[in-house]
Parts: C-alpha cells; sequence; structure tokens
C-alpha cells in the first residue's frame, strides 16, 4: 500500500476478552408475557359474559315471579267473590275459574214394581170376575222392600205415569193349565186415543189334556208362566194395567206374580 493513500480495508477493532457481558433471552421473555396478557384477557371476558348472564337471569326470573304473584292475586280476589279458596297448607295456586258449569245433579227416573195379585176386578162390570171375562190385576203396591212406586202413581191395579219418557214395562203372571184359553195382557190408556184401551203386549195360552191323563188335583206338572215385557213411549197421565182372561186360573204367589215399569 503506498504512504497517503486511503485503502479499502475495514477498520480494525479491538475486544477486551476479560469482560463479563451475559446477554439476555430477550425473545423468550417477549413469547411467554404475551401469553400471560391473552390468558388472562381470556379470563376476565369469561367472567364479565358469566356476569351477564346471572343478570339476565335473575332479570327473568324477577319478572316471571311478580307475573305469578300478581295472577295469584287476581284469582285469590275472582274466588273470593265466587266462594273459592285455596290451600294455605300446600300453597297451592288456584286456577282461574273457566266457563263450564257443574253437570246437574242425576234425577232419579220414575219406577215402580208390584206384586200379587191381591184381586181380580171386572173390566166391564166393576166386580168379581167371572170365568170367559177379561180382569184388572190388583197389585201390592207397599210390602216392604218388595214392591214400591216412586214417582209413579198407583190405584185400583192402575199404574199412572208422570214423567215422560220411554219405559221399560213388564209383567209376569203364574196360572194353571187347564181346558180354557188363557190370555194374559198389559194395557195402556192415554189422552191421545180418547182414553180408548190399548193392548201393549198379549200371550194367549191354550192347551187341553185328555181327561185320562189329567191329574184329579193341582199339580206342578200344569202349572205355566207368562212373561211380557217392552219398551214403550209414555206421557204424563198414561195408565198402563194387567188383565188376564180366566182369572180364576192365576195361581196367588208374590214372587210369580207381578207387574211394574222404569225409565230407561
Amino acid at each position: 500500500m503506498a504512504e497517503g493513500h486511503a485503502g479499502h480495508y475495514p477498520q480494525v477493532f479491538v475486544v477486551d476478552s476479560q469482560a463479563s457481558y451475559t446477554p439476555l433471552p430477550r425473545g423468550r421473555h417477549l413469547r411467554w408475557g404475551g401469553i400471560g396478557r391473552r390468558a388472562l384477557q381470556l379470563l376476565v371476558g369469561l367472567a364479565l359474559v358469566g356476569i351477564v348472564m346471572e343478570a339476565c337471569f335473575i332479570v327473568h326470573l324477577y319478572n316471571r315471579t311478580g307475573a305469578l304473584i300478581d295472577a295469584q292475586s287476581f284469582i285469590q280476589r275472582s274466588g273470593s267473590a265466587q266462594g273459592l279458596t285455596g290451600s294455605e297448607e300446600t300453597n297451592e295456586i288456584l286456577v282461574k275459574p273457566t266457563g263450564r258449569t257443574r253437570p246437574p245433579e242425576i234425577q232419579r227416573k220414575p219406577s215402580a214394581h208390584l206384586i200379587g195379585p191381591v184381586e181380580l176386578l171386572n173390566t166391564q162390570k166393576r166386580s168379581p170376575q167371572s170365568v170367559g171375562e177379561d180382569s184388572v190385576v190388583l197389585w201390592e203396591s207397599d210390602k216392604g222392600l218388595s214392591a214400591f212406586t216412586d214417582q209413579m202413581d198407583y190405584k185400583d191395579g192402575h199404574l199412572v205415569v208422570q214423567r215422560e219418557g220411554h219405559y221399560y214395562v213388564y209383567s209376569k203372571v203364574h196360572f194353571v193349565e187347564d181346558c180354557f184359553l188363557f190370555k194374559h195382557k198389559v194395557m195402556r190408556l192415554t189422552d191421545g186415543y180418547k182414553n180408548k184401551p190399548l193392548v201393549l203386549m198379549k200371550s194367549n195360552r191354550f192347551h187341553c189334556t185328555s181327561q185320562d191323563s189329567r191329574p184329579k188335583k193341582i199339580s206342578y206338572q200344569n202349572l205355566l208362566n207368562s212373561y211380557l215385557g217392552g219398551v214403550f213411549h209414555l206421557l204424563p197421565g198414561d195408565i198402563i194395567y194387567v188383565t188376564v182372561d180366566n182369572g180364576t186360573l192365576l195361581r196367588p204367589g208374590a214372587e210369580d206374580n207381578f207387574m211394574g215399569a222404569f225409565m230407561i
């Protein structure tokens, strides 16, 4: 190199090898500090969200409780006006009464059951029955629990209807089978037919055994029953009764002879 001419060589620095210098790990320190700040921010955010949600639940519960209290007060006032009371022991909330009405109490339906017969009455002469004539059967209407009338009238063998409706009418008689035609009828009198007797039901029976085979005395071999029953629409004031032809063949017995009717 020539003197007085500046060359392109770099300057020379002197390094003191005796100096004690320890560099700080700046990159690692900054990385952990950033993670801590983000975690703290996340926790704070979650806490704020929890506080907001709790506040919303509290407000909703408060509003609902207030509505229930108002409804209970209104129902209690309404119940007091209508004679309704709540249960203080179980803290039941009264339900607002609806517009439905209570069903009416079930009314007893008319019915009657007559037993007998007590006597036979001729339909034409109003005298005791004779052979070959229709006779009204007179029944027992009051005999403990066996015979009764409820909302129906009874007089001289005639059962009088008080309420309109469909009735099941029935009758049974017990008679001796002999060489006579036995007729069993259930009759009706109504204003619509000018009180002309109407036959509701009837049963005819005739059988005559030979003189040699007939028993000399009445036995259970020639005792028969006749039962009639049916449903009819009856009006107030209608009269139903039972007639028999050749009533001398009728055998007494409260369990074997009866008539009755009941509304269905």
